[in-house]
């Protein structure tokens, strides 16, 4: 190059001209050669993303899998977060370090939750273990809820979270509790638990109603679900939803919801009324009649959106309609 002409390389394809003359260089991209990069970092990031989520969906599967594994996680994440934060270093040793079972820890932190004051922790541990002895099988159900929690909500890094915190999970563990006493006849006792429930965990379940496996109450604050109600494997639901009746008649009168429909925030469901499988129900929809399978509505009255482009919207949790 001669002296009044000089030329830096700054990549491939690109180049600076610096005339000696020029205060504002020239520059020349190939904008061909940037896009095609850009189009492969994004395929890249993208693998990535999706080797991510396969590896924590083989991960909560696994520390799923059965007590054994979910307890030992729970240890695992109990010793390393009280080491980190020492001020929740009690609350750890009380609910997991210091029991020996998974069904002990759970427990315990049920009764403390539903008696704050203190005053009939001794009473409400007594009974839930009552309930767990009648029925081992619902710590496999409530293990399920877990998986289903660390599967669809991202805020929810590990198990140790929704077991220590999330309401939502701890209101319907407490259900799934009182509704083993209401079929043991004790009906008196399950509904001082549902009261318990709806006082202190702004959650109230009717303790005949049914649910199956794989329930994520996300947020779950001003939940209800009436006598008759019947909810089927994997549902997610979000915070002010109602499954109501519409009269005081007695006899079937609640909602039958379905496996794999997502309920949206505020969302009442009225009246002995049938929402299909992998349906999907608006946030503030009043749905009085029944939605076929695979549908989406919304609106007061609700009706007919369109239909959902995945078999069961509750384990992907896409609120779009």
């Amino acid at each position: 190059m001669g002296g009044g002409d000089r030329r830096v390389v700054v990549g491939v394809g690109s180049q600076v001209s610096t005339p000696s003359m020029c205060l504002f260089p020239i520059l020349t991209i190939n904008l061909h050669l940037l896009r095609l990069i850009d189009s492969r970092v994004a395929k890249l990031n993208e693998n990535h993303e999706l080797k991510v989520s396969m590896a924590d969906a083989l991960s909560i599967a696994l520390v799923c899998a059965n007590e054994a594994s979910l307890w030992e996680e729970l240890r695992s994440r109990a010793k390393i977060v009280a080491q980190a934060e020492p001020a929740l270093a009690p609350m750890l040793h009380r609910y997991v370090l210091d029991r020996d079972s998974f069904g002990a820890g759970i427990v315990q932190r049920l009764a403390e939750r539903l008696a704050p004051s203190g005053h009939d922790v001794s009473v409400i541990l007594r009974v839930l273990g009552e309930a767990v002895a009648c029925d081992a099988e619902v710590l496999s159900q409530m293990r399920a809820d877990i998986r289903a929690t660390l599967e669809r909500d991202p805020a929810t890094e590990h198990a140790l979270i929704p077991f220590l915190w999330f309401k939502g999970f701890h209101a319907i563990s407490t259900h799934r509790l009182a509704h083993v006493l209401w079929k043991a006849g004790r009906k008196e006792l399950a509904t001082h638990l549902q009261s318990l429930s709806s006082e202190h965990l702004a959650v109230d379940i009717h303790p005949a109603a049914r649910f199956g496996v794989g329930i994520l109450l996300d947020h779950a604050t001003g939940f209800v679900a009436g006598e008759t109600s019947v909810v089927a494997d994997n549902v997610s639901f979000l915070h002010e939803v109602t499954l109501g009746g519409t009269g005081k008649a007695r006899g079937d009168r609640h909602p039958k919801i379905r496996s794999g429909v997502l309920v949206g925030a505020g969302a009442k469901i009225l009246g002995n009324i049938t929402i299909g499988e992998g349906a999907k129900i608006g946030a503030g929809s009043v749905v009085l009649k029944d939605v076929a399978p695979h549908t989406s509505v919304a609106g007061v009255p609700a009706v007919v959106i369109g239909q959902t482009n995945v078999d069961a919207p509750a384990l992907d949790m896409d609120h779009s309609l």
